[in-house]
């Protein structure tokens, strides 16, 4: 078998139809199987799905929510492909891209992964689809607003989405919405750590690849729709931006000690008490604008970290 497609799926059903369409589509000249580990939804039309539609697709139905990593080393321990893609069920491919990206992992030993541009479903750029590794500063800065001011700057490593779609470019992080890599360094590397359950796992994949010896690359002539890129733009509860700060604390704390995750948690209290100051002086101007919603659920999320941030939940 030359490619195994690991898909995790919690209660995205209906993207998971257009995913697996749209796989065995457009995949041509490669033999593949596609494995999706059901994490616990909240119904069974996931395998419903799977049964009625797809019933080459391998399923396994966990009976609790595994989270990103356990899911995908689970779909691994399924799997018989040479080489692993690690896929998003929010995502849709409209050409045989993953020929290109196998294509590219095998030229040479010393490539461990690939990963691909990714476009949200209106067509416009996801910039996370490839970043550098975490750090204080670039965490902290971190703004919608800056990245866009500022997309060549060495904070954020997106400069290669913006130049020519020629030859794959070396990278430090691909997005694990679509991330490709060799069976064999995978098993090398010991997996996905299973202490993230959600965010920043395939960060701290690619650190141990490169800490291997490997190189990852990026490819800006493969396009993939990542769905979901803008689905937490109003979320209420906040639950991922929390989740995401624990992983970045855990991140920190294995590639740089407990004193520079403990200095990260108290810089985004910091930050959170900055943030909340401006834009509590600046919502007054905005009550008849069209961003007033957005203000004010920004200053709720910002409460919501600030609290985390000295042990509290939102």
């Amino acid at each position: 078998m030359d490619l195994s497609v690991i898909i995790i799926n919690w209660n995205s059903t209906d993207y998971l139809r257009q995913c697996l369409a749209s796989v065995y589509r457009e995949t041509k000249n490669v033999s593949f199987e596609i494995i999706v580990v059901d994490n616990c939804s909240r119904d069974d039309s996931c395998s419903e799905l799977i049964r009625s539609e797809f019933p080459q697709v391998i399923l396994n139905c966990s009976k609790e929510n595994l989270g990103f990593s356990r899911g995908c080393n689970l779909g691994y321990s399924l799997s018989t492909g040479q080489v692993l893609l690690f896929l998003n069920p929010d995502t849709e491919i409209e050409s045989n891209v993953f020929a290109y990206m196998m294509d590219e992992l095998r030229a040479s030993i010393d490539t461990g992964a690939v990963g691909v541009r990714l476009l949200n479903s209106d067509g416009s750029l996801q910039t996370s689809c490839i970043r550098t590794y975490p750090t204080m500063l670039n965490q902290l800065l971190d703004s919608e607003f800056l990245r866009a001011r500022t997309p060549m700057s060495g904070l954020w490593g997106m400069k290669p989405l913006f130049a020519p779609a020629a030859s794959p470019v070396k990278v430090e992080v691909v997005s694990g919405a679509c991330l490709m890599v060799k069976r064999d360094v995978f098993r090398e590397i010991g997996e996905f750590d299973p202490r993230y359950f959600m965010y920043v796992e395939d960060i701290d994949l690619c650190h141990r690849i490169t800490r291997a010896g490997y190189v990852i690359h990026y490819m800006n002539d493969c396009v993939v729709t990542h769905h979901g890129g803008k689905s937490s733009a109003l979320q209420t509860n906040f639950f991922a931006n929390l989740r995401q700060q624990e992983a970045l604390l855990r991140y920190f704390s294995a590639t740089n000690g407990r004193w520079y995750s403990f200095l990260y948690r108290v810089g985004v209290g910091i930050n959170a008490v900055l943030r909340l100051i401006v834009m509590g002086c600046l919502l007054p101007f905005r009550i008849f604008s069209h961003t007033d919603a957005h203000s004010k659920v920004s200053i709720h999320k910002w409460w919501c970290i600030l609290r985390w941030t000295i042990g509290q939940e939102a």
